[in-house]
């Protein structure tokens, strides 16, 4: 359900065209770094190439990269060695794609005369290149020079972050904060650090005080909702979560830049009612378009607002995913006529009187936890399909067995949370190795390494995995599969809303500090009666999760096998 989303962190200057300016601030996400002059002599004056020098560097700020080009052109012309022209050289190698020739420039400048801020373009330069060993090597070396250089302490704290490894980066944000503050990037960051480690109070604490360095801090807005809802939070947290589309990405990994919208007058829960001391009525001119964003399972589970709306709206038009139309159709216009599904925002909008995104009806509603709409199943299969799918099952030898649906692996392989929410099939392996229970499988993946042959060849002989995931078309097929099932085990992935949302017996196995939506400290779900939290109580532990897994098993179906002792 994350797949359009990217980790909010702020980002460093390496990750977009480097910017410079001549006092050394750090504004907004953008890591500025000031460029310094050449202690090189020169057959011309020195003072006639500071001038050039700072022209380019005006004039780089610009974005008129010709002029600077000229300009380093001149000076390299009158001292071959001046150091600030050859960075800007490599500046605009780097900023033209060429990061080859950038790498060039640099090591001459840095061969001439080191400066911290030359390895750190060379670190933004390796990055670009791929050399991640590099490039931490080169902020380390800038550091031996310039150790109270800022701006190397916040990209090295970032490149760590990047990579997992929290504690040192958790070092090198606290450091940048003792050189530079009133760092808004910084404070966010540390604060991610603390929520990835489930410290949600120190979490809070580093993106308020982002947000009072830097109050239009988008990205610490977002950071801020998802901890206050993992804390229950609900009210306070409404209002920043509105800030969430600027962690969101397009299907082709480009950031989004604005929230989901259309040119409609935007609807926030105001009460479309008649005034209180008129008659009590619908007005009919009134209706209403639902965006959707985001994954499918933010969609299954928000859906259920949809029907609520149709007490304040005659005509309520969501834009449907294809993926999930057929399912909604059968489960929620069947039953409520009013609402109709739309493939895409409409061309002539004079039919909308508003329009909301899907992800606003919870403030729009003013829901808290305790008032979240439980009603279940708000979702099912369509008969016909489910019987289908039963006969199948029933022709199978193993038809006496309990049939548990298994997920391991999310989507979207690329994405950081993926890693940290997915197993392998070498790690799930040995819990379907359990004799007595009929495993079938609801892993749909387009990675070959997340399939179920991938990793383990056999070593399932005792137990049967029944895949029949290539004829799961869509979400409507694979609800009338799981309406067959006696329990959905799953990592956080859409299919754990389906079932979830079905009524089925949901068992989520769930990463240490996981998504908002689970809350902290739960092993329950106010969004679903059914589910049950299985969350590692350690970064990666997935042992753990799996031994209390199969001991549960077990007690639930007590012909199954004893817990594993050895999950690996």
């Amino acid at each position: 359900m994350h797949d359009m989303r990217r980790r909010s962190i702020d980002l460093l200057h390496a990750q977009q065209p480097v910017r410079l300016h001549t006092h050394g601030k750090r504004t907004g996400r953008v890591t500025e770094t000031p460029l310094p002059t050449s202690p090189a002599a020169s057959s011309t004056p020195s003072d006639d190439l500071s001038r050039l020098h700072d022209r380019a560097v005006t004039a780089y700020q610009a974005g008129r990269f010709d002029e600077v080009q000229t300009l380093a052109s001149q000076i390299l012309e009158h001292n071959a060695e001046h150091v600030g022209a050859l960075h800007l050289r490599g500046l605009l190698a780097l900023v033209s794609g060429h990061a080859e020739a950038a790498h060039t420039w640099l090591e001459r400048a840095i061969q001439i005369h080191p400066e911290p801020i030359f390895y750190n373009t060379l670190y933004a330069i390796q990055l670009r290149l791929g050399d991640f060993a590099g490039a931490i090597d080169s902020l380390r070396q800038g550091l031996a020079i310039g150790p109270d250089f800022a701006a190397l302490h916040y990209n090295l704290a970032l490149t760590l972050q990047h990579h997992d490894c929290l504690d040192e980066a958790a070092v090198s944000y606290r450091r940048t904060l003792e050189l530079d503050p009133d760092n808004s990037a910084a404070h966010n960051n540390l604060g991610r650090i603390y929520g990835d480690l489930g410290a949600l109070d120190e979490a809070e604490r580093h993106y308020r005080r982002a947000l009072e360095l830097a109050p239009a801090n988008l990205i610490a807005r977002n950071n801020l909702a998802m901890a206050l809802l993992a804390t229950g939070r609900y009210e306070e947290a409404w209002p920043y979560f509105e800030d969430r589309w600027i962690s969101f990405k397009h299907a082709d990994g480009t950031p989004a830049r604005e929230p989901v919208q259309v040119p409609l007058p935007r609807w926030s829960g105001e009460d479309l009612r008649l005034g209180i001391d008129k008659p009590i009525k619908l007005m009919a001119h009134k209706n209403l378009l639902v965006l959707d964003e985001q994954g499918f399972g933010d969609s299954l589970q928000f859906v259920r607002y949809l029907p609520l709306l149709l007490e304040r709206f005659p005509l309520v038009g969501y834009v449907c995913p294809p993926a999930l139309r057929r399912l909604y159709e059968q489960s929620l216009c069947s039953r409520w006529p009013g609402l109709v599904l739309l493939d895409t925002v409409p061309a002539d909008l004079t039919e909308w009187d508003c329009y909301c995104p899907l992800m606003s009806l919870p403030m729009a509603f003013h829901t808290q936890v305790n008032t979240i709409p439980a009603e279940l199943p708000y979702l099912h299969a369509d008969s016909k399909q489910a019987a289908i799918w039963r006969v199948r099952l029933e022709a199978l030898p193993t038809r006496h067995l309990p049939r548990v649906g298994i997920v391991w692996a999310g989507g979207h392989s690329g994405i950081a949370i993926d890693r940290l929410r997915s197993l392998t099939f070498a790690q799930i392996a040995p819990l379907l190795a359990l004799p007595h229970i009929h495993w079938i499988s609801l892993q749909k993946t387009d990675d070959p390494s997340k399939r179920a042959t991938s990793a383990v060849g056999a070593g399932l002989n005792s137990t049967p995995l029944t895949d029949w995931t290539a004829d799961l078309t869509d979400f409507a097929d694979t609800a009338a599969l799981i309406a067959n099932l006696d329990l959905v085990i799953s990592v956080d992935t859409s299919v754990a809303h389906l079932a979830a949302a079905m009524d089925k017996p949901v068992w989520l196995l769930n990463r240490f500090a996981g998504c908002w939506r689970w809350l902290q400290g739960r092993d329950d779900s106010p969004w679903y009666a059914s589910l049950r939290l299985f969350t590692q109580p350690r970064r990666g532990d997935w042992d753990d999760v799996l031994t209390r897994v199969a001991s549960a098993l077990q007690q639930r179906f007590p012909h199954a096998a004893a817990p594993l002792q050895n999950p690996h």
